[in-house]
């Protein structure tokens, strides 16, 4: 029945059924160029054919984003603990050296965020509008010159960023939402990578950019066990993008190569611990109360496990990340610090 299910949402996308031998093909990396560019759910499909998609060059990442290495034995990883989630931000931030430390005067700021369903904030499947507003704010006050957000969801993305209450958020914070269209997707040919060649990516939202922040929230997810930071890249693939469930810890690995972060924010205040990724219910979330913030986006997902109750071998993309060279699953190596930014009780 999954199987069925899985081959009429593929055919209500507009194409069949993607075959075995396709998806082995893909596999083998001589996977065919994608010229629909697409959310799960949204058809990206331009009148004018595939030559309005620009095809002209193929990328091989998106960039490398990194702030400059502090020095040795300071920390590099910032573990807060509270509720209220701007004053989490501004805690690790602080701990970490501070905004300046990130962003710079006359910087073009990315906020990718997960705004993967038109779902309320309070029931936890993206990010939080009020950590989107502090993190904007935050970049404006360290002279970003401009501050940009984006995600390629589910849904349509308009209603995604209405329902969440993320274009609300970026617009009192002054931050421009790119809404994905067609433009902006060029394939991407990842070195070393067995799934994303030729594959598109979000690729003109970072035409001028000079750093990124992601915003990602702490779930758990049906396939891949948890959706954390390097599942939020996930919303930079266009093209027919589920058929990477099929390998979904070769695509989360993969993910981590597609750039090297500024800055990971995850928000794990409130965690999803059934039915992710996209819940419904408040009953599926529980308070955990903590916010993790580095550059390294394998390390904020080792600690983002054990919010689940799950360690990293339950997550097998973590190691292939980590041996790829995506980042580090010794979090200790970068000299973590905790931080409260309210008075422990009794």
């Amino acid at each position: 029945m999954k199987e069925r299910a899985d081959r009429a949402a593929r055919t209500a996308q507009g194409a069949g059924p993607l075959s075995r031998r396709d998806f082995l093909r893909r596999l083998a990396g001589a996977g065919a160029a994608a010229v629909a560019v697409t959310g799960l759910g949204l058809s990206f499909r331009d009148p004018a054919g595939p030559a309005a998609v620009e095809q002209t060059r193929i990328l091989s990442t998106l960039g490398d984003f990194a702030a400059p290495a502090p020095q040795a034995g300071k920390p590099r990883l910032a573990a807060v603990h509270g509720t209220d989630r701007a004053a989490m931000f501004a805690a690790g931030v602080a701990a970490l050296g501070g905004m300046a430390a990130f962003v710079a005067k006359g910087d073009t700021v990315l906020v990718k965020v997960n705004a993967v369903i038109a779902s309320p904030a309070i029931l936890g499947a993206t990010t939080n509008p009020e950590l989107l507003a502090a993190v904007a704010a935050a970049c404006r006050q360290a002279g970003a010159a401009r501050v940009l957000v984006t995600d390629n969801p589910i849904n349509n993305p308009e209603s995604c960023f209405e329902v969440t209450g993320l274009a609300d958020a970026a617009k009192a914070a002054a931050a421009k939402i790119i809404v994905p269209r067609p433009a902006l997707f060029t394939p991407l040919t990842l070195p070393g990578g067995r799934l994303i060649r030729d594959w598109p990516v979000l690729a003109g939202a970072f035409e001028g950019v000079t750093k990124v922040i992601s915003l990602a929230v702490v779930k758990d997810h049906a396939r891949a066990g948890a959706s954390m930071t390097l599942k939020n890249f996930y919303g930079l693939l266009g093209g027919r993008r589920n058929i990477f469930h099929q390998d979904i810890n070769g695509i989360i690995a993969e993910l981590g190569g597609l750039l090297r972060p500024t800055l990971c924010v995850l928000d794990g205040t409130q965690v999803m611990m059934t039915n992710g990724p996209t819940g419904g219910s408040l009953s599926d979330l529980r308070a955990a109360g903590v916010m993790y913030l580095s550059g390294d986006p394998v390390a904020t997902d080792v600690l983002g496990a054990v919010l689940l109750g799950r360690s990293p071998a339950d997550l097998p993309y973590l190691g292939l990340a980590a041996a790829a060279g995506v980042g580090t699953a010794d979090v200790a190596s970068l000299y973590p610090v905790t931080v409260h930014t309210e008075p422990a009780a009794g």
